[in-house]
């Protein structure tokens, strides 16, 4: 994570609020074209041709498309009050959705005639990332939730695109207050349509448990219950069928829902429903404040060991996707010798249940192979044997983080974030000792200690969120292209009913 410092006792003394902030002068924004698009195609080849939508368009749907051409037909049909209905034939008039060329696995290719709309990919991931390449390219009253009286017409060429990270991140606190399933659902349909291709889930902490486990029933049943979080302030838990409706959902647009059991440390909540978790055998009492590295599994326990393997079994069973991430950060309560006691016998756990461990950067000093390290915190030594990354540099991609001292809400341990701070590095260099090819993407996590509702996420999100997801996703940056096509991103968020922020250093519509 996180709070290293933590003189911000006022952090909690406001309510999130939009800031209509005055952007000042400005280049005219970018009209609708292939290149408008948020993050940046790989390539672009626009032509004079244009594809008129009307009440006669259908959707033509290949083998295994027809839920990408469902989400399609779902997006477009309120606004443009048209049918759009979906079939396995082809004609004039048709949105053709089809696997096929390219090869990438989330590649897409786009080609935009008088005619025809052709969507191909090799995976219906491909696909469905040409599918928010395609919302992109109808103006914002698209995103209307009522029939809107104007023409739709789509710019016509190329468009070949593919990711520059396979891993293209952010993170959701659920610990430190509880966001529903509704709440978690928006914000993946949200963070889906930048190609944004996982989303972290840290489902526990000092301040409260949030996933069911069958065999440790009490860890919600108190880590759960209301007056859990921090303030004492948002109480719940995901039951089985939530995390599967949730990853199930996710799945739908191209989503890999990551799990987190944070250990050893950040256990205050598992120690309080189970008290053998101590070393002493006594139950700590509740916290609901956000300090962090008091708490600490003991490593010199078997219990430890049994309620790890259980909970990650019980995790892996009900996670379809490939990683499970097991935090290790911040355990300044834990010996070291104990840490790598701890990493060494934990760590092989999510291998034998078929997963692919995550951790916190702390976790490299165990050296155990195969394992992926989330580099977050500059203060912390790295060693250079270390494997795979995924970044997440605090200064650039904690969302959490204020915009500036004004900000209301949201913390600044690591500084403030303008947009243009997030947009302002490159994940390929860096860490001077890590190649590009031993990255695997990057991610933004979003801390809970502030956050209330689903207002209070999106105004800390976006529009940072969008400048990470450019990156992990566009083989170059551009930040004067950036900042105006996120500009003409703004009346999309105002329609769809998300609470942004109007930073000043974007030029808005």
């Amino acid at each position: 994570m996180r709070v290293t410092h933590l003189a911000v006792a006022a952090f909690l003394a406001l309510p999130l609020a939009a800031t209509a902030a005055d952007a000042g002068p400005g280049p005219e924004p970018l009209p609708i074209s292939l290149t408008s698009v948020l993050p940046a195609v790989a390539s672009a080849t626009p032509t004079s041709a244009r594809f008129r939508l009307n009440e006669a368009t259908t959707i033509a749907a290949g083998a295994g498309a027809l839920p990408v051409a469902d989400l399609l037909a779902a997006a477009w049909r309120p606004a443009t009050g048209f049918p759009l209905p979906i079939s396995t034939t082809t004609d004039t008039n048709t949105i053709r959705i089809g696997l096929g060329e390219p090869v990438d696995s989330e590649a897409y290719r786009l080609e935009i005639t008088e005619e025809v709309i052709d969507l191909r990919a090799s995976t219906t991931a491909g696909l469905v990332n040409g599918v928010q390449t395609l919302r992109q390219l109808l103006p914002p009253e698209i995103e209307s939730s009522t029939v809107q009286n104007r023409q739709w017409t789509v710019p016509g060429g190329l468009i070949e695109d593919r990711p520059r990270f396979a891993y293209r991140g952010a993170m959701l606190d659920l610990a430190r207050h509880f966001h529903t399933p509704d709440e978690v659902k928006r914000y993946i349909d949200q963070i889906s349509r930048f190609k944004i291709n996982h989303l972290h889930l840290h489902l526990s902490d000092d301040q409260g448990w949030r996933i069911r486990i069958d065999g440790w029933p009490r860890l919600t049943e108190v880590g759960g219950a209301e007056g859990t979080g921090v303030r004492g302030i948002g109480g719940g838990y995901l039951t089985e069928a939530d995390y599967r409706d949730i990853t199930a959902f996710a799945a739908e647009r191209n989503v890999t829902i990551v799990p987190e059991i944070d250990m050893p440390g950040h256990v205050n909540a598992a120690q309080v429903a189970y008290p053998e978790l101590t070393c002493d055998g006594v139950a700590p009492r509740p916290r609901i404040d956000i300090r962090v590295g008091y708490s600490s599994l003991c490593a010199g326990k078997e219990v430890t060991y049994r309620f790890a393997e259980d909970v990650i079994r019980e995790l892996a069973a009900m996670t379809p996707g490939p990683y499970l991430h097991i935090g290790g950060d911040e355990a300044h309560s834990t010996p070291h010798a104990d840490y790598l006691t701890f990493q060494k016998r934990v760590l092989p756990l999510v291998r034998k249940y078929g997963k692919i461990p995550i951790g916190w950067q702390e976790i490299a000093a165990a050296g155990e192979p195969g394992t992926v390290v989330q580099y977050w915190n500059r203060e912390v030594d790295l060693p250079e044997h270390a494997g795979r990354f995924i970044l997440s540099p605090a200064d650039k991609t904690y969302l959490d983080m204020q915009y500036d001292l004004l900000t209301p809400g949201g913390l600044h341990w690591a500084g403030t974030t303008e947009v243009d701070d997030a947009y302002s590095w490159d994940p390929g260099r860096l860490l001077p000792h890590v190649p590009e090819e031993r990255v695997l993407g990057v991610e933004a996590p979003l801390w809970s200690e502030t956050l209330r509702d689903l207002g209070d996420i999106e105004f800390l999100a976006f529009p940072r969120l969008v400048a990470i997801a450019e990156l992990g996703w566009s083989p170059r940056s551009d930040w004067d292209s950036f900042r105006r096509r996120l500009g003409t991103y703004g009346p999309r968020w105002t329609r769809q009913g998300v609470r942004y922020y109007s930073s000043p250093r974007i030029p808005w519509s």
